[in-house]
């Protein structure tokens, strides 16, 4: 139903969000999805509700006391309630004479879109893109019986046709891959990245991508590895508990110089945690994972049209600079859709306009693999397109790419990588600043906080106009530190906010430019942080 509903509301020219809450149980539980929208862009969810749709008792029971005083209860009349705001109807008898129980979310769609005042464009068209063939009429003939049951009771402000898309997290993130040019990806199934692996897989033949489920996340780091050494772009994608068992193949992709890019959905930890739930607790250890020290860059997603641009970054990056990019998500961002302006290919960068060094001409003399260069940057080719001996190695090497002991080397070689550093601290994105020119309080976040930390931004701000403002950190390590310096400078409080129980972000901020931040509001019970929650913290007091 969720589906459904957020592609008409979408159609109307009406901005959608949708996120799901659902349990990890095989026998299931109490699962629910949250749907915003609204003329305006819709960032993240809220706790605050207009309406409720309940299939069942315990969404009249759990959710009701974050109903509005005006808002709806839409519900079946086989179930009582006393309150005053219900819609009781007889949805399920309806659904059982159209033909079929099942039809009864239908049903509801065709209500909720009629109290609201939405045409019900495309009908049939977005029917079919949800549901199967044989069930397309009876589906048609319940929405329109559920319009036809209601008088319209809400009018949402004007607002014109937009040419918009809407997509999940992890939907984003697999097409900025491919709009980043790779050709293979490897996973082993692990929630919540598990939807990157089958929406690849669906795309495989039209975007000519080879894509492998391994047997394990092990093998599946390492068939990344090799596919990059043959000179295919690759990703390999897991969550917390699988990037652990990613990181001595992290390391072979540091200190062999073979670009890889490993994307981590994160959900809580440690061990198995919570599968069906979001975290952010995973940041300082994929800044460190793998034994040793070798340049490595961390980008946090913030959104979903961030999800697509980055992504397709992050190729970019690592073959650029020959080194693992780890993209960082989460599954509130992974599982959510929104819909959003359509992507610019003329954002993208790509990996073909990469040339410097990559090309390596033979008859400028013997091809050293490992060449010592004042970037750190050395010639990369493609074994079996070359007359040239192509190598790679685990261990410290020469040059060429022969074992070494030598102190000197060594030394060198270390240098040579950590030079890479230089040019990238010059490409990376400064975080991205909401709120005006003057401001007292700063909030600092990161990831899939962009869109609750903004809106409280926006929200709080109209409560005392140019108090509030936010640094929300994308490219994430190593960290950039201008604006962050700049702003600091300007605060009266600094306070950051994350789904973690520790502080990660301020932790980081602190040991690499001695900020500290005055308060911080975390939150790790596995679900998402929201825009009413950032609110109510600072109306409690905390202010400058």
């Amino acid at each position: 139903m969720a589906a459904v509903l957020q592609k008409f509301l979408k159609d109307s020219g009406l901005y959608v969000f949708t996120t799901r809450d659902f349990m990890s149980r095989v026998r299931g539980g109490h699962n629910f999805t949250l749907i915003r929208f609204g003329p305006e862009p819709v960032l993240s969810h809220s706790d605050i509700m207009d309406g409720i749709i309940a299939f069942d008792e315990d969404s009249l029971v759990l959710h009701s006391e974050k109903l509005k005083k005006d808002g709806f209860l839409l519900c079946d009349s086989q179930y009582k309630t006393e309150d005053d705001r219900a819609i009781s109807l007889d949805m399920l008898s309806l659904a059982k004479q159209i033909g079929n129980a099942r039809t009864i979310g239908s049903i509801a769609t065709g209500v909720i879109l009629k109290l609201f005042n939405l045409q019900l464009l495309n009908l049939e068209d977005t029917l079919r893109k949800h549901i199967k063939e044989q069930y397309l009429e009876e589906n048609k003939k319940a929405i329109l019986t559920g319009y036809n049951l209601v008088e319209n009771r809400y009018t949402l402000p004007a607002h014109e046709a937009k040419s918009q898309i809407i997509l999940s997290g992890n939907q984003a993130l697999a097409f900025g891959a491919i709009a980043g040019g790779i050709r293979f990806y490897s996973a082993y199934p692990m929630s919540p990245s598990t939807t990157i692996l089958e929406y690849l897989s669906s795309k495989s033949v039209d975007a000519n991508i080879v894509v492998e489920q391994a047997e394990d996340e092990i093998a599946a780091i390492n068939m990344a590895i090799g596919a990059s050494f043959a000179g295919a772009p690759a990703m390999t994608g897991t969550s917390g508990g699988g990037f652990c068992l990613k990181v001595e193949a992290l390391g072979l992709s540091g200190m062999a110089e073979i670009p890889l890019v490993v994307a981590n959905i994160q959900r809580p930890g440690p061990a198995t945690g919570l599968p069906t739930r979001t975290e952010q607790s995973d940041l300082k250890f994929v800044i460190s994972a793998s034994q040793g020290e070798f340049p490595r860059m961390v980008i946090a997603l913030r959104n979903h049209s961030d999800a697509f641009y980055q992504t397709a970054r992050a190729f970019y990056m690592a073959k650029k600079y020959q080194i693992p990019v780890i993209i960082l998500s989460d599954q509130y961002l992974a599982d959510s859709y929104a819909s959003i302006e359509p992507y610019d290919m003329e954002k993208v960068k790509y990996i073909q306009d990469i040339h410097s060094k990559v090309e390596y001409n033979p008859l400028d003399g013997e091809y050293l693999r490992y060449k010592i260069t004042e970037d750190g940057i050395s010639p990369l080719l493609i074994p079996g397109k070359t007359k040239n001996f192509v190598t790679a190695d685990s261990d410290e090497h020469t040059e060429r790419g022969w074992i070494t002991e030598s102190a000197d080397v060594r030394n060198q070689m270390m240098d040579k990588r950590f030079r890479k550093l230089i040019k990238l601290k010059e490409e990376l994105q400064e975080p991205e600043y909401i709120g005006e020119d003057s401001f007292e309080t700063l909030f600092l976040g990161w990831g899939s906080t962009y869109g609750p930390i903004s809106e409280a931004v926006k929200c709080l701000n109209q409560e005392s106009p140019g108090t509030y403002a936010a640094l929300l950190f994308g490219d994430i390590y190593p960290l950039p530190e201008k604006l962050l310096k700049e702003k600091v400078s300007q605060a009266k409080q600094i306070i950051n906010i994350e789904q973690n129980a520790t502080g990660q972000l301020a932790e980081l901020i602190r040991e690499k430019t001695s900020i500290v931040c005055d308060d911080s509001l975390l939150k790790y019970d596995g679900r998402q942080i929201s825009v009413d929650e950032i609110v109510s913290y600072i109306r409690k007091g905390v202010r400058p």
